[in-house]
């Protein structure tokens, strides 16, 4: 689709002449691992590993991303998951396209009202924690409809590492070590069956994480595909947690679990088409719609326009967010009207009450008037040597998802039902508003903000990009993209720059620490923003295609994220 936009003069968006000095807070300039051939990015070391080791091996690079995906089941459990779901974007050598949606679904028994009380009231974590937070799992049934399309190494020989890593333990670093501290008390409140894998020491540096339930759970995957978890023992297991703990996932909802082929979204922004997901993903309207309104305005990380840029694009996370609440859903159960939302007229009409010396209030912002038209996740990036490329995001939702490990079986259930709007207008754990579109039903896809990307230019592989981050994902993948893009950074000098990120509500500016300098702030306020100092935004992983055909791959800093390639 076509995303043209009307010019507007750059004379808008500059500040007042009396305001100078204001330099872009970013990092010192780095480079990523560079290789020749093929590379994998993903949330730790030792999953990017096991994908370089298939892609050695001949594998493709969805071959890699299956493998990558299992291993971070293992080292990676907050995120990396079997119990969760998430998108695949897949661009195959010769330019064609494709997006495999394994979202959780919301189980048979689930109704509008299953997180409300007597007064219609929210019932405080019911859908955060507890085994009533999580949708049927679809991760591992669309790893094996990944496999059937386009998997080219035997399934076995994908599954056997993470084996491998489960049964025989890794070792944690201190802060894995820490991690798993500080979920105990979780894990022992909201498990039936004390998982005392995880919770039966107090963990230090050098500590080996062995995972025999899982172990056994992936070798059940390994051997029967599909029905190694959505049949026999597996299921069973599940079932009976749900039983335990007045959860209502049965075994019709695992049996009629099914991942979804859909077509991709496209767009073009100047020289690049981006490759993104559609519904149940919002993120990848999101970025078209932050792309296709941004095109024409000259933006600049220099002196005084970083500011201009930095207010420009609140602007537009503002009023995106506002549509996502009202008109994004699982397209499935709601007429996501996507091209009317990526229309130029409608873009255009967004930004008429557009000041660029003014913050426009939240209250002030509602979705468009359509014209008539016809902070737990994961993720990692793989280019293969044939040149095949996927970005896949998965999540649990919350980190350690619902905190329910499935005795027997040895996995973390997520605690997706939180994306749902539980009651219209009531925030999710991140902050972002709902609407009628998302409410809860019964098989229907939560709305989700996992935005898996590629970009092309001249009709070759150009990046692969994605990120954890949950409302926050859409936005850091947008100002990765505009760091390379438009302000000529490397891939790991992008992805290590510093972050901001708004939406509709609640009505700040969220920045990284040392993301702000004293000028930087007093041009932000100026003009009427709120901000507020957080943690890390994001962990994007991503790859680069240099003009030598080279890949330079970007391992987010804030994690312990790596690449691998050679």
């Amino acid at each position: 689709m076509n995303l043209k936009f009307i010019p507007r003069k750059f004379g808008l968006l500059c500040l007042v002449a009396i305001w100078y000095g204001c330099s872009t807070p970013q990092e010192e300039s780095v480079t990523g691992l560079i290789t020749e051939k093929a590379m994998v990015v993903s949330a730790h070391p030792l999953a990017s590993d096991v994908g370089k080791s298939i892609l050695q091996q001949g594998g493709n690079a969805v071959d890699a991303a299956i493998a990558v995906h299992f291993a971070l089941a293992v080292v990676y459990p907050e995120a990396g998951n079997i119990g969760g779901g998430g998108f695949f974007v897949i661009r195959q050598k010769e330019g064609t396209y494709h997006s495999l949606d394994f979202r959780e679904r919301g189980p048979l028994a689930a109704h509008p009202d299953m997180y409300l009380d007597e007064n219609g009231e929210v019932i405080d974590r019911l859908s955060l924690k507890g085994h009533l937070a999580s949708g049927v799992p679809g991760a591992v049934d669309g790893m094996v409809k990944a496999h059937e399309k386009f998997g080219s190494l035997p399934w076995a020989d994908l599954i056997q590492p993470a084996i491998d890593l489960a049964s025989e333990g890794f070792v944690l670093t201190e802060g894995e070590a820490n991690k798993f501290n500080r979920a105990k008390e979780n894990f022992q409140q909201y498990s039936t069956v004390d998982p005392v894998q995880f919770t039966g020491k107090d963990w230090v540096t050098g500590d080996r994480l062995v995972q025999t339930q899982l172990a056994e759970t992936l070798t059940r995957i390994r051997d029967l595909g599909r029905e190694g978890f959505y049949a026999g023992p597996v299921a069973e297991y599940i079932v009976a947690e749900m039983e335990r703990g007045g959860g209502i996932i049965s075994l019709e909802d695992l049996e009629k679990y099914e991942s979804t082929w859909r077509d991709p979204l496209v767009g073009q922004y100047k020289d690049y088409k981006i490759i993104t997901m559609g519904p149940p993903s919002s993120g990848g309207l999101i970025i078209l719609q932050m792309l296709g309104t941004m095109k024409d305005y000259p933006v600049s990380n220099k002196g005084e326009d970083y500011a201009a840029y930095l207010h420009l694009k609140t602007e537009m996370e503002r009023r995106v967010y506002a549509d996502r609440a009202a008109y994004m859903a699982d397209s499935d159960y709601y007429p996501v009207p996507i091209e009317a939302l990526l229309d130029e007229a409608y873009l255009k009409s967004r930004f008429l009450t557009f000041d660029p010396e003014k913050a426009t209030p939240s209250a002030e912002i509602q979705e468009g008037q359509l014209l008539s038209m016809s902070e737990e996740t994961t993720h990692f990036s793989v280019v293969d040597p044939m040149g095949n490329a996927v970005s896949c995001t998965t999540t649990l939702n919350g980190g350690m998802g619902s905190s329910v490990v499935v005795d027997g079986a040895g996995f973390i259930l997520n605690n997706e039902m939180d994306d749902f709007s539980i009651k219209p207008g009531h925030p999710n754990m991140f902050g972002v508003l709902g609407g009628e579109a998302n409410k809860v039903e019964p098989g229907k896809r939560m709305l989700s903000s996992m935005t898996p990307t590629i970009l092309e230019k001249g009709g070759e592989l150009y990046m692969v990009v994605g990120t954890p981050g949950g409302s926050t994902i859409p936005t850091s993948v947008f100002q990765t993209i505009v760091n390379v893009i438009e302000f000529g950074m490397g891939m790991q000098e992008a992805v290590n720059e510093k972050r901001f990120h708004s939406q509709w509500q609640p009505e700040v500016i969220s920045y990284e620490q040392g993301a702000l300098t004293g000028n930087l702030q007093q041009a932000l306020e100026s003009k009427g923003h709120v901000l507020t100092e957080r943690s890390g935004i994001g962990r994007v992983d991503a790859i680069l295609r240099l003009p030598d055909g080279r890949l330079e791959g970007g391992a987010d800093p804030r994690g312990m994220d790596a690449a691998a390639g050679f």
